[in-house]
């Protein structure tokens, strides 16, 4: 505007430019205010469309993938997705949950007060427009605990929520592993005992065995922050520093010994306290923690009461007690579990235990509450090494209807709006195509029937149908579709 006024001012009397200003063409956003209020309040642009196709032609090409660590869901993949959170769902209300959901983007001081450095240092947050701090969820838990607080005393309890969910964080990448992903949760409040763990127990492995998973192929550790605690508080180790020594804890199956030693050293953990924290999380069986803290221990009796469930669940071969199982979340207050493959080539492929205390760093009323998180992406792989992945290559079409002629099509819409009134999947050809393509076409939609309207047939009252399992064709009549 400014280089516009000074040639202005060169080139004509001062009246001359204001009487050009109030003259001249409406600027753009004008023209579009215009444009927009003749449609209805669509915007639409007055471009030539083959200027617009010529200006692009001189554009590089957009990069086709999408962000590092993201995916897309091209039609098969958003097949084999819809089948495996088919099943988170069924699992879950078998179990008899409610499916609840909550915002992608949440304030970011939901995620940064009881969740440790490791996953703030993972999120990916901003300040919006509005200058406030957010973060995408890096987790459903926290999101979980917020709507029982907005419940308040209206939730009738036990309450039992699961969601499927699209979770974002900003971590190193590594097979199973992305930065964004989707989570199944389920999470019971108002339920004090290990009877809440084991149920959700009983639901992971009756989901496992849905997918063709066996407890030879996956298990699932348990231990209890309760025996670390135990275990801490006899060498003088205070509350504050209970969690870091727990997020390190959780490395020993993937850090050298040293490396474990210096990082608790550098907490201030005395040698004396070093050692009998390697001690006590080499037990491998829950006897040898009994020996080792006694049976009056909260974390034996709770041990050994979740394995005499899993017994009646009929789950037991599945458990494993492993004391190095601490979960990285700082929440986590009891009970927690984490299943594996049993060939150790993956990473974890669920995880959750007992958060008594979230609610009351929140700000509210704490509750007894059990959860668990299970990736889609690390079960993906599982199955397609186990090769108990179903096959996707195909949609699930039930009849394609082809008519024969162009003049049949008004009568293909009829019989492709017959047949979905009843409740069946259709695919009807929209194109003038020959019968090879349309063949190819219904195999490709997975389709078991092809219905084709030909002009003696149709005369007839009738379509051909060619069953394409059996490869027979017979005439039906239209009103036996």
């Amino acid at each position: 505007m400014l280089l516009r006024a000074c040639v202005m001012h060169t080139v004509a009397p001062r009246a001359t430019a204001v009487a050009a200003r109030r003259t001249r063409a409406p600027s753009s956003s004008t023209h579009r205010a215009v444009i927009r209020a003749a449609s209805g309040g669509r915007e639409t642009t007055s471009m030539d469309p083959e200027k617009a196709a010529a200006k692009a032609k001189n554009r590089a090409m957009i990069d086709l993938q999408p962000p590092k660590g993201t995916r897309d869901f091209p039609p098969e993949d958003m097949r084999a997705r819809s089948w495996l959170f088919g099943h988170f769902r069924d699992t879950a209300k078998a179990f008899g949950f409610d499916e609840f959901d909550a915002p992608v983007l949440e304030n970011e001081e939901l995620f940064t007060r009881k969740a440790g450095e490791e996953i703030c240092g993972q999120l990916y947050n901003f300040v919006d427009k509005g200058e406030r701090r957010v973060a995408l969820r890096p987790e459903l838990t926290p999101s979980f605990a917020r709507l029982i607080l907005q419940q308040g005393k209206s939730l009738a309890l036990p309450a039992k929520w699961f969601a499927v969910g699209q979770c974002w964080r900003y971590e190193r990448m590594t097979r199973g592993r992305r930065r964004e992903h989707y989570q199944w949760n389920m999470d019971i409040v108002g339920v004090q005992g290990v009877e809440a763990e084991a149920e959700l127990l009983a639901a992971i492995t009756s989901f496992f065995k849905r997918v063709g998973i066996t407890s030879a192929d996956v298990g699932i550790k348990v231990s209890s922050r309760k025996l670390l605690s135990e275990v801490l508080s006899r060498f003088d180790i205070d509350g504050e520093n209970f969690a870091p020594v727990c997020v390190v804890v959780d490395k020993i199956e993937k850090l050298p010994r040293e490396k474990i030693v210096e990082e608790l050293r550098a907490l201030g953990v005395k040698e004396e306290a070093v050692d009998g924290i390697l001690a006590a999380t080499s037990m491998r069986s829950v006897e040898e923690l009994e020996a080792l803290i006694g049976p009056d221990a909260e974390a034996v009796k709770d041990l050994k009461r979740l394995f005499e469930y899993a017994d009646a669940y009929g789950y037991r071969d599945w458990l494993v007690f492993d004391a190095c199982v601490v979960r990285g979340l700082a929440y986590y207050t009891g009970i927690v579990f984490e299943g594996f493959d049993r060939k150790g080539e993956l990473r974890a492929i669920c995880g959750g235990g007992r958060y008594d205390k979230l609610l009351g760093a929140l700000g509210g009323e704490d509750q007894p509450m059990v959860g668990f998180g299970f990736g889609d992406a690390v079960i993906v792989e599982l199955l397609k090494d186990k090769g108990v992945m179903p096959d996707f290559s195909k949609g699930a079409v039930q009849d394609l209807v082809f008519p024969l002629s162009e003049a049949l099509r008004p009568a293909a819409m009829t019989i492709a709006a017959k047949l979905r009134d009843a409740g069946r999947s259709v695919d009807l050809v929209l194109e003038d195509k020959k019968a090879k393509w349309a063949f190819k076409q219904a195999e490709r939609a997975g389709a078991e029937r092809v219905v084709i309207l030909g002009e003696n047939e149709w005369a007839a009252g009738a379509v051909r149908v060619k069953n394409l399992a059996t490869r027979e064709e017979f005439d039906v009549k239209v009103s036996d579709l």
